[in-house]
């Protein structure tokens, strides 16, 4: 009898070519059809929410395959992680992928085409100096950023627009550019050690489009631009107007959001 699945999955992204399988480069969803082809003893597709590039990571990725398998649902979490982890050896490591939660969902559900919206979270170290421990995690931005302007820039970004100013290269010419963004917050860790984290949530998101956001409240807050010229940015739907792409390594998919009502069978 075939199941459908859905993962709740977490990565550090620094050793993937991102998400997408890709021909000869290490992928999350690579490795994870491939622990999940040893477990299940079957070939697995994953479909997953979200193509995440290179070096960006990930709190909680979601993803659903389905397929005919003995293994109880329950226990895909556990024999994956433990093959990852290299439990089965004398000597373990530390995996940089890890398997969250594993569900069975309706034959219907699909991870990404159910998903209702997602939360993207992205770091910033505002020291004047950063550990190198941190250079795979934090976008370092060394001059003092006023949250003040960057928060009131935001505000201008949320609602239902035409973000073709935050559309990087590349992206199919035929997507639609209109999205939803529910929130855009900008605020301090309450640990007080200089870092900003930037959390914006919508229906959906252009390709690089949180990167572009960050950098564009980034040349704001350092009065590089002014945060009303986030508005006529938007309007003129003009990509060279925005600001830089944030690099990746300040990135997380957060969480991914979706109607209970998928989750119940028909």
């Amino acid at each position: 009898m075939e199941k459908n699945v859905l993962l709740t999955i977490e990565y550090d992204g620094t050793r993937f070519h991102g998400w997408q399988k890709q021909p000869g480069v290490r992928t999350v969803q690579g490795l994870l059809e491939e622990m999940l082809a040893v477990v299940c003893k079957t070939e697995i597709r994953l479909n997953g929410v979200s193509r995440t590039d290179a070096g960006v990571h990930a709190l909680a990725h979601r993803a659903s395959f389905a397929g005919e398998f003995g293994i109880p649902v329950e226990r895909l979490k556990i024999a994956v992680n433990n093959l990852l982890s290299g439990r089965t050896s004398a000597v373990s490591k530390n995996a940089d992928v890890r398997i969250l939660d594993a569900r069975r969902v309706p034959d219907s559900f699909h991870a990404r085409f159910d998903a209702r919206g997602k939360l993207y979270r992205y770091i910033i170290d505002n020291n004047r100096d950063m550990s190198v421990f941190n250079r795979n995690y934090r976008y370092h931005v060394a001059r003092p950023l006023d949250l003040d302007k960057m928060r009131e820039a935001a505000s201008f970004v949320v609602g239902t627009h035409d973000f073709k100013c935050f559309q990087a290269s590349g992206q199919e010419p035929d997507v639609d550019t209109v999205k939803t963004v529910y929130s855009l917050e900008v605020f301090e860790e309450p640990a007080g050690e200089g870092l900003i984290s930037l959390e914006v949530s919508g229906d959906g998101f252009l390709y690089n489009m949180v990167r572009i956001i960050t950098g564009t409240l980034v040349e704001i807050g350092l009065g590089r631009k002014k945060p009303r010229d986030m508005k006529q940015i938007i309007e003129g739907r003009d990509r060279r107007a925005a600001g830089h792409t944030a690099p990746p390594q300040g990135l997380y998919l957060a969480e991914v959001y979706y109607d209970e009502r998928s989750f119940l069978d028909e």
